[in-house]
């Protein structure tokens, strides 16, 4: 998980970025909204991220966003590359995101490190 450099979070915790993510925290202790994006579903990291925090795969969250959907709560953003998410996070105060840690560079912190089980494969 990453924040932009200047971003005054140091960590965040597993529990906390699945609440981030399921749309059940909506600001982080300094006051600030966040800003959660995601890569598209079929993304691999995606859906390697989607399993280590829901333990589901994005396809498996369609109902979940469709009952939030109703009640005014929209998913994060999907952005298309880790190349976007890093651009994104780096210029939007209290924005967060994922990208394989070898992407990670100056422009980011990394707030948490979730390990990976499976086989990232190619990005589409």
């Amino acid at each position: 998980m990453v924040a932009a450099a200047g971003s005054r979070l140091d960590k965040l915790s597993l529990d906390t970025v699945k609440l981030i993510f399921k749309r059940k925290s909506m600001v982080n202790a300094y006051g600030d909204r966040w800003i959660p994006v995601n890569l598209p579903p079929a993304h691999p990291l995606r859906r390697l991220f989607s399993l280590a925090v829901f333990d589901a795969l994005p396809e498996d969250m369609e109902e979940y966003w469709n009952e939030q959907y109703f009640q005014g709560i929209n998913p994060p953003e999907v952005l298309s590359s880790e190349e976007a998410v890093l651009r994104f996070v780096a210029a939007t105060p209290a924005a967060i995101g994922y990208v394989r840690q070898a992407q990670a560079d100056a422009r980011v912190k990394i707030l948490l490190r979730i390990p990976s089980t499976g086989d990232l494969g190619e990005p589409p």
